[in-house]
């Protein structure tokens, strides 16, 4: 089991809580295997273009730093501003539920303590929540445009 350090959500504690770089990687992995097998999430499966290894990168690199670790992400991939680089695909609450179904799932397979899991699984429902609503003003503004 990672060592919890309490509060989540203070400097890095939820970097270290999580593992560190190789205790996200090995979530981000079980994340991804959870998306490949779930029914419930063809769908956003089908959305994740790129290569599988640079996917989980990215997911990797941007976790790190979100939980309070080294900016990895923007060392190799540059800025990001997660809802816009999503605002492209169709999310709807439930490809936002599938998301999280499958983050549960990689989440019960690491050995985190209970109280962190849940604390980072309430975390992840805030982003993914705004990647829903960029995604429902982007589509609203394509309609007009089409009309």
């Amino acid at each position: 089991m990672f060592a919890a350090k309490k509060p989540f959500g203070l400097m890095d504690n939820s970097f270290q809580s999580a593992g560190k770089y190789e205790g996200i990687k090995q979530l981000v992995d079980y994340f991804y295997d959870a998306m490949a097998e779930q029914s419930v999430a063809q769908k956003i499966h089908a959305m994740h273009t790129d290569a599988d290894l640079v996917r989980r990168d990215k997911l990797t690199r941007f976790l790190c730093g979100w939980l309070g670790g080294p900016r990895l992400f923007a060392e190799s991939y540059g800025p990001i501003n997660i809802p816009k680089v999503h605002a492209h695909l169709n999310v709807t609450e439930s490809e936002r539920d599938a998301w999280l179904f499958c983050m549960q799932k990689a989440l019960e397979r690491m050995p985190y303590d209970e109280e962190f899991k849940v604390y980072l699984l309430d975390q992840l429902k805030v982003p993914a929540e705004r990647i829903r609503q960029m995604s429902q003003v982007a589509r609203e503004q394509r309609s007009h445009t089409a009309d």
